[in-house]
């Protein structure tokens, strides 16, 4: 199905957590689709350099500083807006992989702050303008951890569950409405500072996370998926969008070359 261009009404895409990985490859690939980006973060130098490269590029970009876990902030970002056509709830990210019995539970909060909460309050503050457009999609960045779990990993495999059964029960709540609800979830993503982030700037733990892994998936591949997703035909809802590379069967099962 070819790319339509966006109707005017429905221009305007939110995207959290811009500033670097899928975020800010959303944001490039979204208005190059025609639509007039909004990149959301907390690093507003970030932003701001992305917002200058995608004008620049001669397509239609702003950057605003947000935290997503104030909501007092959310609401006032939420009032610049009579309507929005689409918003990608990216913002999230892992803490640390110790097992159950020694986890962090500061860490868990953190994630589950960022990656639920945060997801929640932007979905609440922007779906009146969603629905204002006439044709809103609201898209949710979860992971395949949402889906499955695996050992050392449960405080991100919790949160992950919790946004992905925030967007199963969305679309369930306000179907009838003109706002889709689709849920991308991307499995092994190499991106500059995801495993970094886990890993509390750890390099050597960060590499072995994909060390030996044949062409992990980049976050172009998963911005790619997110906007073909939302450029599809208005009655068209991709409910549950699963991108893994060719080398990860599962959350567990990878293939990894010998060197």
């Amino acid at each position: 199905m070819a790319t339509a261009a966006p109707p005017s009404a429905s221009r305007i895409a939110v995207v959290t957590g811009a500033s670097s990985g899928i975020g800010a490859a959303t944001a490039r690939r979204l208005a190059a689709a025609g639509y007039r980006v909004v990149l959301t973060a907390r690093r507003k130098d970030r932003i701001e350099a992305i917002a200058e490269e995608i004008n620049a590029a001669g397509h239609s970009a702003i950057a605003y500083r947000l935290d997503v876990t104030d909501r007092a902030a959310v609401d006032e970002f939420a009032t610049a807006f009579p309507a929005i056509g689409v918003l990608v709830n990216n913002a999230g990210g892992a803490l640390g992989a110790d097992p159950v019995a020694t986890g962090n539970p500061d860490d868990w909060r953190a994630m589950y702050e960022t990656n639920v909460l945060g997801t929640l309050h932007l979905t609440q503050a922007l779906l009146p303008k969603l629905e204002a457009s006439g044709d809103g999609t609201v898209v949710i960045v979860s992971s395949t951890a949402g889906l499955a779990t695996y050992e050392g990993g449960a405080g991100y495999v919790a949160a992950k569950h919790g946004v992905h059964v925030l967007a199963e029960t969305l679309r369930l709540e306000i179907v009838g409405k003109p706002v889709r609800v689709v849920e991308v979830a991307p499995g092994m993503v190499k991106t500059e500072e995801f495993a970094l982030n886990r890993f509390g700037g750890d390099r050597e733990k960060a590499a072995k996370v994909y060390e030996g892994v044949p062409d992990p998936l980049t976050a172009d591949d998963v911005a790619d998926a997110i906007t073909w997703a939302v450029t599809r035909p208005s009655h068209v809802n991709v409910d549950l969008l699963v991108v893994r590379p060719r080398a990860q069967a599962s959350n567990t099962k990878v293939h990894r070359e010998q060197r």
